[in-house]
């Protein structure tokens, strides 16, 4: 931890570290060590940029807080008559009452007092504060003579998050009950150590302004944070996106995951990410939601293009017939497809579907803002529906044209139907 935390004071800038949040990640922590029975694990939170934006740490609905705090100034506030309440009804003569002094004599009739009230004592808030909240509904409560002033602010009201994370204080569980969570998805314990739903459920909300966060997790794991984010989304109709990213690493032999043929942990993940989307549907809850809870896998690889695309001098004669196309011969189109997608910055979640026209393949991204062929020896009727479109960009592999004519006549083609200009054409339309 201690290294952990000058690594991200590095990395973030010690000025934009916000805490240390302790979560409560065991009920029965084990006795191995003769020291200590280790209970907690920490969470480091930075910010890329401190703000003072203030954390959600839940909802408090009704029910009212304190006023009074030891060790806050000594502030005189006077309450209006019509914004303050009692539990009791006396008449109170000024002096001191436990922690306040009564500056005024008054009557309290039916819990309500005939005048002001005036008092004394160690406040929260200023007077312009206690203005301010009567202004926007709040109201105060005294329940017993010790004057212990007491507010209520209407609606809901959002508090801060402790540095203590636990099931007790914000309903977060433990490793067993990451555990229950696999084995109620799975039907048996296949993940090591994993982290609890309500905790990344917990964390997931505390700066967002909206509920339409991206949310990135570079240590997927068993797609813990997919499930949070889909869970949120389901429960406060958010929009929210994530990006999980995990190495395939091979589940032990013998271990569960691998008896029940998941070869890696991406696999766990990505059943996971199913099994959890579906259980979320099924919810009596969410019965009539447009829930989405789809996903795309995406893997990193080598480029599409063979080397000699990007080093002509390279070639020598004996390479010259294996290099008559320019593409991997192991590449699918959908590879070719996002390949591409990734060089132009087209976002890689956009909505995809595939077209048949004239019995060519196209394949649309997000209704024109990529449309794709690569077939071979394109036709007139799918050049005439790519162009319908007014798509921002077009692939075409080099074996759609049987010779260089029919590629430029290609050009001059979405000219005519796109009304593109030179300049546009060339860098609109690209050929693999």
């Amino acid at each position: 931890m201690h290294h952990l935390r000058k690594i991200c004071d590095e990395v973030f800038g010690a000025g934009n570290f916000v805490a240390e949040y302790k979560w409560n990640k065991t009920a029965t922590p084990p006795s191995l060590s003769y020291k200590v029975r280790s209970k907690y694990e920490y969470i480091l939170c930075y910010e890329k940029q401190l703000s003072n934006i203030k954390y959600n740490g839940g909802i408090v609905e009704g029910g009212d807080m304190p006023l009074l705090n030891e060790g806050n100034a000594i502030r005189t506030i006077s309450f209006p008559k019509n914004s303050i309440s009692f539990n009791i009804n006396d008449v109170f003569e000024p002096g001191n009452y436990d922690r306040v002094n009564l500056g005024n004599k008054i009557e309290v009739v039916s819990g309500k007092p005939t005048t002001d009230v005036k008092l004394t004592g160690p406040f929260k808030w200023s007077q312009e504060t206690v203005d301010n909240e009567i202004a926007n509904g709040t109201t105060f409560i005294i329940k017993s003579k010790k004057f212990a002033v007491r507010y209520i602010r209407t609606g809901e009201r959002i508090k801060r998050p402790s540095d203590i994370i636990s099931k007790l204080e914000c309903g977060v569980g433990t490793n067993e009950d990451a555990r229950t969570d696999i084995e109620e998805l799975f039907g048996n314990n296949i993940m090591s150590y994993p982290k609890p739903v309500s905790l990344l459920q917990y964390l997931i909300p505390f700066s967002e302004t909206s509920p339409d966060s991206l949310i990135l997790d570079f240590f997927s794991g068993s797609a813990t944070t997919a499930h949070a984010v889909m869970q949120l989304n389901a429960e406060d109709d958010g929009k929210r996106k994530y990006i999980c990213v995990q190495l395939p690493e091979e589940t032990p032999e013998g271990s569960e995951a691998c008896k029940a043929g998941y070869k890696t942990i991406c696999e766990i993940g990505k059943e996971r990410i199913r099994r959890a989307g579906r259980k979320i549907k099924e919810a009596a809850e969410n019965k009539g939601k447009d829930l989405d809870t789809g996903f795309r896998v995406l893997r990193v690889d080598s480029s599409n293009m063979e080397e000699v695309y990007f080093e002509p001098a390279g070639l020598q004669q004996h390479d010259l017939f294996t290099q008559v196309d320019s593409v991997k011969p192991d590449r699918t189109e959908l590879d070719l497809l996002f390949g591409c997608m990734v060089d132009w910055g087209v976002e890689l979640s956009y909505p995809l579907r595939k077209e048949e026209v004239a019995g060519k393949h196209l394949h649309i991204v997000n209704e024109g803002a990529l449309v794709a062929c690569f077939d071979k020896e394109i036709n007139h009727e799918a050049i005439s529906r790519i162009a319908e479109m007014k798509p921002l960009r077009v692939i075409f592999r080099e074996s759609c044209f049987a010779t260089d004519a029919d590629k430029l006549n290609i050009y001059e083609k979405f000219k005519q139907f796109c009304g593109w200009n030179d300049d546009e054409v060339y860098k609109r339309i690209h050929v693999l």
